[in-house]
């Protein structure tokens, strides 16, 4: 059984003197360095407002999500952290080499992030093709750019996202094959 989980996420943490807390990522070698507060901040009435459009949106994106004619979109597939459930969520990714990389919009508060940090793994459904995938790695936008195109590349810097996920293809035993769409179950 899959659970659909919504896109929206929460903000970076306040810290004690009223700054919004920095995140830490790693540059293409792997050392890690401060950055400055990632994605959209919105607050709780606007974050209640994006989470009932994506209650209502988000199960309209998954039938196109991760198919072989939607570059744009895909969906990765995680475990609840404390639940235990599959869930099933639709976001905007692209390969990049031998991984998936996809913009972290709501920053860490995300739980499609917590659950896969949590974890460790996961799988992404994209152009058709199922991938199992792990080790998640925070990357900067110099790493994550050559995936995306130039108008994407443009809004992330125009919507203030410099920070990206990072999921590395493992090998694994899963069919090539995307489950149908129909298999998930929406809350």
């Amino acid at each position: 059984m899959v659970l659909m989980r919504g896109i929206v996420g929460a903000t970076n943490p306040i810290l004690r003197d009223g700054r919004v807390g920095a995140s830490l990522i790693s540059t293409p070698g792997g050392t890690p360095m401060r950055t400055p507060a990632n994605g959209l901040k919105l607050g709780p009435r606007a974050q209640m407002a994006v989470r009932a459009v994506a209650r209502l949106v988000n199960p309209l994106i998954l039938l196109v999500a991760g198919r072989r004619w939607m570059p744009i979109l895909g969906i990765l597939h995680h475990t609840g952290r404390r639940s235990g459930r599959a869930y099933a969520t639709p976001l905007g990714m692209r390969p990049l080499a031998d991984a998936f990389v996809m913009p972290r919009t709501f920053g860490g508060g995300a739980a499609w992030y917590r659950n896969v940090q949590s974890a460790g793994t996961g799988a992404v459904t994209y152009m058709g093709r199922r991938q199992k995938v792990d080790r998640p790695e925070v990357v900067d936008f110099a790493t994550a750019a050559p995936a995306f195109p130039r108008y994407e590349r443009l809004q992330f810097r125009l919507l203030g996202i410099n920070e990206y996920l990072l999921l590395h293809a493992a090998p694994s035993d899963m069919p090539a094959v995307a489950p149908d769409q129909n298999s998930l179950i929406r809350r």
